[in-house]
């Protein structure tokens, strides 16, 4: 047998293969494809074929993930990445010295989130005009009456 016929020697890895190796199921790779954040080609039999460096890419958009950043931000992030070599150290270190501020605001948000919910757990009432966590200062109530939630959606 020759080595390139080795599934861990392999220079490009099926969609399985990929799932396997990344603990991703087959179903998110599609969807991160689809997204743009992975590419692969397409063989002979038009099966899907990923460079072994999508692994490494695989792994951030997962590990971004975790750390609660959104998918666009995750793809544009990827954008900024050369296409012809895995991400490097370097690579990461510049990505996540960005995403630093986001998640230190928002952990500050979550933060003062957390120490103002007490208030809630006893009136249960999630006043409009009044709760602190829904509609802090009655902020919606400045911009007229109504169901102004519901005109964001």
């Amino acid at each position: 047998m020759r080595t390139t016929d080795s599934p861990h020697l392999a220079r490009e890895l099926t969609v399985g293969q990929l799932s396997a190796r990344s603990g991703v199921a087959i179903t998110a790779l599609r969807f991160y494809e689809a997204k743009g954040l992975i590419s692969s080609q397409r063989n002979a039999g038009n099966q899907r074929r990923y460079p072994r460096d999508v692994l490494r890419r695989v792994a951030l958009i997962k590990t971004a993930q975790r750390l609660g950043i959104p998918l666009a931000t995750i793809q544009a992030a990827l954008q900024t990445l050369p296409q012809d070599r895995p991400p490097s150290l370097e690579d990461w270190t510049r990505l996540s010295e960005r995403w630093k501020s986001d998640l230190d605001e928002r952990i500050n948000r979550l933060t003062a989130l957390r120490d103002q919910l007490n208030g809630c757990i006893g009136c249960g009432c999630l006043s409009m005009q009044a709760c602190p966590l829904r509609n802090w200062g009655d902020s919606l109530g400045q911009s007229g009456a109504g169901p102004r939630l519901l005109d964001q959606d």
